[in-house]
């Protein structure tokens, strides 16, 4: 993603350009998926969705692999074990 942003920023590409992961799934299949990998004895606390949550979580990032030669190159399950190391 970080190298998805450094092209957005030294390109010359103006407007919304969607930098994310294209897989979808639910906050709940995300919050599990976490559990899993990270602490299997955290529970998961479900809450109201805000009137703005997006109802959509699968970015189109159809203008990044266009206009910036880009495309995740880490699958979430691969890179949650990295990320958890960071923090």
């Amino acid at each position: 993603m970080v190298d998805g942003l450094i092209r957005l920023m030294e390109g010359e590409n103006t407007g919304p350009i969607n930098i994310g992961n294209p897989g979808e799934f639910t906050m709940l299949e995300l919050a599990e998926t976490v559990k899993g990998l990270i602490n299997p004895e955290v529970e998961i606390k479900k809450v109201e969705n805000t009137p703005d949550d997006p109802q959509q979580r699968k970015p189109d990032i159809t203008k990044a692999k266009e206009l910036l030669g880009w495309e995740p190159k880490v699958k979430l399950r691969d890179g949650l074990p990295l990320m958890e190391e960071v923090f």
